[in-house]
């Protein structure tokens, strides 16, 4: 696993090239893989440039509502493909995000070693299957290595996988295997929680179901005190609110 972080001892050394080394290292990090694959083999996306990717989106949208027997011209449709393509433009931008870019060297070598966790982040995604929204919340911890990452940066991980066409099991590995790249800590735990429109608005028709997953890797995987330490800890409701 690759250290983005310099020793003490090599900074009091020679800082400047401990630095260079840092950056370097840092620059190679690989953009995590999003998992999906067809027959085996991983997927290219292929991003348009935005303004045809936008247009193409409006023909598809004036297609399908024809295809529902509406009238694309009338008032109240005449902006729905411009407002739909930008919709889905918004909501699959983590397509065009990587992860190095995101952490923006927000690093740091503090000495830590007890958990951190972030929990009730708010997420929303769009189910691949039916492309419907489902939400909800996530949990993510990490017992650091020593070195910690800022806090906001597990947010907008989160964010980041969230904003692509997913299903919930996938994004929650996706998140968990992104803070082991980035930070090598001795263990990741995710938990999410969601409701899938998928479910409450067709098909099986049942509204109030809950859907949670987690991933657990290193120690939350290993040692049952640490994973039921977690599972306690966002069990708890706090009292700030």
């Amino acid at each position: 696993m690759t250290d983005f972080s310099n020793s003490s001892n090599s900074n009091k050394t020679n800082p400047d090239i401990s630095a260079t080394v840092s950056t370097d290292v840092y620059n190679n990090i690989a953009t995590r893989p999003d998992r999906n694959t067809h027959n085996g083999q991983v997927v290219n996306i292929n991003l348009s440039p935005e303004e045809v990717n936008k247009q193409q989106m409006m023909d598809s949208v004036t297609i399908m509502l024809k295809s529902v027997g509406e009238d694309p011209e009338r008032e109240g449709l005449l902006k729905t493909p411009k407002r739909v393509a930008e919709a889905m433009q918004f909501l699959t931008q983590g397509y065009s995000q990587s992860l190095e870019k995101l952490v923006n060297g927000a690093i740091f070598d503090e000495g830590h070693n007890e958990m951190v966790l972030v929990r009730d982040i708010d997420f929303f995604s769009l189910c691949e299957h039916h492309m419907l929204p489902f939400m909800g919340r996530a949990h993510v911890a990490y017992i650091p290595n020593q070195k910690v990452v800022g806090l906001s940066k597990l947010a907008r991980i989160v964010e980041m996988y969230s904003r692509r066409l997913q299903v919930q099991e996938r994004l929650t590995r996706q998140i968990a295997e992104a803070i082991q790249t980035i930070l090598d800590p001795q263990g990741v735990a995710v938990v999410m929680e969601a409701t899938h429109m998928c479910m409450a608005m067709r098909g099986v028709q049942k509204p109030g179901s809950w859907t949670v997953t987690s991933a657990m890797i290193g120690a939350f995987q290993e040692e049952n005190k640490t994973r039921e330490e977690f599972l306690g800890l966002i069990r708890h409701k706090p009292s700030f609110f």
